[in-house]
């Protein structure tokens, strides 16, 4: 207690405010001011009236926050916590595939660094994907860096998608056949999973959502029992907000090292030191954002 105390003392004094991604420990989205995905939280950072952004969650998100609010300090706790997803394309894999289908456009999934954001025509995230893909004015389409979004969007458009072959790990870990033994053991339960997923447990789905598209479906929905097929940091938030209905996570493995590496303690030391910071190089910035802008535009 001693710890948060510290930690709201000096926000007020920093003039700082605190988000933390849906995936987060569940202390750091107790302590935040708002809890949400990635672009619903660098929206917020974008309208604060706060300076200072203690972003709590991966590296990319922290860098989309800076693209939408530059003239603000965005800091990220701990400056290591990474997306696999995000670090598995580079610009220069960008450049080449858009050599390869000159006639594509490329639409970058919100996972990626500001740099593939820069060399990409559109940003979507999970949310939006497939209502971005069908919007782009192009019958080509080369889609990064998820290949399960991707799959999932293709089953929902008749244009040409070239897919780049990336993953969460994370998400690869929930399985179709621990989606099937819930199943078997809690036959009422929908199966609620995250676009993320192997295409194999997307397929056995009742609902797939990105995070906050699967808050506002149980809150909404008349059913009682849910099976989450999404990271494990979720299950707080829902059973905080929703706490008359019952959750089974999909997996106990589905649990990202990045999003756990946001401590209080690191929190604290963020806002004494106001470091370690993200800020996004002004060219790249630009560039990135238009992707954003592009998007949103849509």
């Amino acid at each position: 207690m001693d710890l948060i105390e510290k930690i709201k003392k000096l926000k007020e004094d920093r003039d700082a405010i605190i988000l933390a991604h849906n995936y987060q420990l569940p202390e750091i989205q107790d302590i935040a001011d708002f809890v949400g995905d990635s672009l619903e939280l660098s929206r917020i950072a974008k309208n604060a009236k706060e300076k200072i952004i203690v972003f709590c969650g991966v590296h990319f998100m922290a860098e989309t926050a800076s693209i939408l609010a530059p003239e603000k300090k965005v800091l990220l706790p701990d400056i290591n916590s990474g997306c696999p997803l995000a670090n598995m394309i580079s610009p220069d894999d960008v450049k080449r595939l858009k050599r390869e289908f000159p006639n594509a456009k490329v639409v970058a999934y919100i996972n990626t660094s500001a740099e593939v954001k820069a060399e990409s025509d559109y940003c979507c995230t999970s949310a939006n994907a497939i209502s971005v893909v069908e919007k782009v004015p192009s019958d080509e389409i080369i889609f990064i860096p998820d290949r399960n979004l991707g799959y999932y969007v293709s089953k929902h458009t008749n244009k040409k998608i070239y897919i780049w072959n990336g993953f969460c790990p994370t998400h690869q870990r929930i399985l179709p056949q621990d989606i099937e033994k819930l199943k078997s053991k809690y036959p009422n339960a929908k199966v609620v999973v995250h676009p993320e997923c192997r295409r194999e447990v997307l397929d056995l789905a009742d609902k797939i959502a990105s995070t906050s598209g699967i808050i506002k479906f149980v809150k909404e929905d008349e059913g009682n029992e849910y099976i989450i097929g999404t990271e494990m940091g979720i299950l707080h938030r829902l059973r905080k907000e929703v706490p008359e209905k019952i959750f089974y996570p999909a997996s106990y493995l589905s649990v990202c090292p990045n999003m756990k590496k946001n401590t209080l303690e690191k929190v604290l030391w963020a806002l004494e030191e106001l470091n370690p910071e993200v800020k996004v190089p002004e060219p790249i910035r630009t560039r990135a954002l238009k992707a954003i802008e592009n998007m949103l535009n849509l």
